[in-house]
C-alpha cells in the first residue's frame, strides 16, 4: 500500500468516525433544548474538552506554530495570555453561569441570559446580541473553511476549492443531524487527537534535528531573536506586542461558543473538576505548538526546505517524519481542530437565529419540533454563507481568528463579567457596552494604523466597553427586587453548590 493511501485511509477513518459519532449525538436530542444545550447533561471532562478545542481552531495547530516559526517566542505571549484567561474563565465565570443561567428563568442561550438577567422587556440586548453572533461567528467559521482549504492545500497538493468544500461539508453534516451533543462528542475525540499530536510531533522533531541543544543552536543562528520572549531589546513596540499577546486572554469572557458549556455542566459544583482538565490540557497544548514551531524552523534550517507559509509547519513534519498512517492521522488532528471550532460555532449561530431571533419575532411559540427542524436549516445556511466568504480567503488563519476573537471579547466580555459579579449592571448599560464594543474593534485598525502603535484591537475596545457598562449603568440604575433576589440565590448557590 502507498504512503499516499495510508494517509487518505487514516484521515478517512477520521471523518466516517466523526459522522458515526454526530449521528449518536442525533439519537440522543430529544428536544430544543438538548439541540442547543445538550439538556444541561455534560460531564465535566467531556464540558473541558470541549470548551478547550472549540477555542482551539486552526490556529492553534497552524497559526501559532506558524507565527513561532515566523517571528520567534515573543509571538508566545498569546499562549501565555489565553492560558491565564482559560484558568479565570474556568474559576471565575464557569460556576456562577452555570447557576445564573438556570436562575434566570432557564437561559439557555447568552442573549437570553442576557435579557433574563437584566430584565429587558423591550428585546433590544437579545436582538442586538443575537445579531453580533451571526456577523463575528459567519466570519469565525469562514476562518476555518480557509484553514481547512490551506490544509488539504499543503497537505496534498489538493485544490484550496475542493478541500474547503470537503471540510466545510463533513463538519456541516454531522453538525446538522448531532447538534449540541453531536459537536460536544466529537470535541472529545478531536481533543485527544490534537493533544496527543502536539506532544508526538514536537518531539520527535527535536529528536530529529539532534536534540534540545542542537535545536536551540540552529534557531539561535537562523534568527537570534527567536528565543528572546521580548523580541531582542526591550522598546515600547515590544511592550506593544507582549500586552496585545497577553490581552488575547481577556478574549474567552466573551466567547459564546466556549462559555456556553460552561451552561451546560450539569451542576455548578462540577466546573472546578473541569477547570483542572480545561486549563492543563490548553496549557500543555499550546507549549507544544511553541516547540513546534521553534523545531520547525532548527528542521527545515538543517534540511534545506523552504516553507513558502509557516503555517504549514505542523503539517510538513508530519508528512516528513512520520509513518505515513501515523502522519495521516496526525493531519487528522489538525483537521480536527478546525473542525471541532467550526461545529460549535455552527450550533451557537443556530441558537442565535432560532432562540434569540426567530422566536421573539414570533408571538406564538412553535412545537419543539419545529423549533429544532429550523435549528438544522438555520446551520445550513450559515454554513453555506461562510463556505462562499472563504471561496477567496483574504488574510492569514491567525489573523481571521484575532478580529473575530476580539469581536466577541469585546462586545461581551465585559458584560459576561458584570451580569454574573455586579448587582447595578443595567439594560442600558449592557447594550452602550455591547455597540460601543463592537464599533470599536471594527475603528481601531485605521486609528491604530494612523498611530503606528500595533497594539490589538481587544486593548482599547474591551477597556471602552467596560467603562460605557458602568457609566452608563450608574446613571440608569433602577433598584429591581426580584433582580437582586437572583444575584443573591446564585451567589449562595455558587457557594454552596447543589446537584
Amino acid at each position: 500500500m502507498s504512503d499516499q493511501l495510508l494517509i487518505y485511509l487514516a484521515l478517512g477513518v477520521y471523518l466516517v468516525a466523526m459522522i458515526a459519532i454526530g449521528y449518536y449525538g442525533y439519537r440522543k436530542t430529544k428536544g430544543h433544548e438538548d439541540d442547543m444545550l445538550g439538556g444541561r447533561s455534560l460531564p465535566p471532562f467531556v464540558a473541558a474538552m470541549s470548551a478547550g478545542v472549540s477555542d482551539a481552531s486552526g490556529w492553534l495547530m497552524m497559526g501559532l506554530p506558524g507565527a513561532i516559526y515566523a517571528a520567534g517566542l515573543v509571538e508566545g505571549w498569546i499562549a501565555v495570555g489565553l492560558t491565564i484567561g482559560s484558568y479565570l474563565n474556568w474559576k471565575l465565570v464557569a460556576p456562577r453561569l452555570r447557576a445564573y443561567t438556570e436562575v434566570a428563568k432557564n437561559s439557555i442561550t447568552i442573549p437570553s441570559f442576557f435579557e433574563n438577567r437584566l430584565r429587558d422587556g423591550s428585546r433590544l440586548l437579545r436582538i442586538a446580541s443575537g445579531i453580533i453572533i451571526l456577523v463575528f461567528f459567519t466570519l469565525y467559521v469562514s476562518s476555518g473553511m480557509v484553514a481547512g482549504g490551506v490544509f488539504f492545500e499543503s497537505s496534498f497538493d489538493s485544490d484550496y476549492l475542493t478541500g474547503m468544500l470537503l471540510i466545510g461539508g463533513v463538519t456541516l453534516l454531522y453538525t446538522l443531524f448531532g447538534g449540541f451533543l453531536g459537536a460536544s462528542f466529537t470535541d472529545v475525540v478531536q481533543g485527544l487527537m490534537m493533544f496527543f499530536a502536539l506532544i508526538i510531533v514536537p518531539v520527535i522533531a527535536v529528536v530529529a534535528v539532534g536534540g534540545i541543544g542542537e535545536t536551540t543552536a540552529i534557531v539561535e543562528e537562523v534568527g537570534p531573536t527567536h528565543l528572546s520572549v521580548v523580541g531582542g531589546a526591550f522598546t515600547a513596540a515590544t511592550a506593544v506586542a507582549i500586552i496585545s499577546g497577553l490581552s488575547w486572554g481577556l478574549g474567552y469572557f466573551g466567547q459564546p461558543h466556549i462559555i456556553v458549556r460552561f451552561m451546560a455542566l450539569r451542576s455548578a459544583r462540577e466546573a472546578k473538576s473541569a477547570r483542572r482538565v480545561a486549563v492543563s490540557w490548553t496549557a500543555i497544548s499550546m507549549g507544544g505548538a511553541i516547540i513546534a514551531g521553534l523545531a520547525g524552523l532548527a528542521y527545515m534550517t538543517g534540511h534545506g526546505i523552504d516553507l513558502a507559509d509557516p503555517e504549514t509547519v505542523m503539517l510538513v513534519l508530519s508528512r516528513t517524519l512520520l509513518h505515513p498512517f501515523v502522519a495521516g492521522l496526525i493531519l487528522a488532528s489538525v483537521l480536527a481542530a478546525i473542525m471541532s471550532t467550526i461545529s460549535s460555532q455552527l450550533i451557537v449561530c443556530s441558537s442565535a437565529l432560532i432562540e434569540d431571533l426567530y422566536k421573539v419575532v414570533r408571538r406564538t411559540p412553535p412545537p419543539e419540533k419545529q423549533l429544532v427542524m429550523l435549528g438544522r436549516a438555520s446551520v445550513l445556511v450559515i454554513g453555506i454563507i461562510a463556505m462562499l466568504l472563504a471561496i477567496s480567503p483574504n488574510g492569514s488563519i491567525l489573523g481571521l481568528v484575532s478580529f473575530a476573537w476580539a469581536g466577541f471579547g469585546a462586545a461581551f466580555g465585559p458584560i459576561i463579567l458584570l451580569s454574573l459579579f455586579w448587582r447595578r449592571l443595567t439594560r442600558w448599560g449592557a447594550l452602550a457596552s455591547m455597540l460601543v464594543g463592537t464599533v470599536a474593534v471594527f475603528a481601531w485598525k485605521p486609528i491604530d494604523q494612523a498611530l503606528g502603535l500595533g497594539l490589538y484591537e481587544m486593548v482599547p475596545a474591551v477597556a471602552l466597553s467596560m467603562l460605557v457598562a458602568v457609566v452608563v449603568s450608574i446613571a440608569t440604575y433602577r433598584r429591581d427586587e426580584e433582580i437582586e433576589r437572583e444575584f443573591t440565590e446564585t451567589g449562595s448557590i455558587v457557594l454552596v453548590p447543589r446537584g
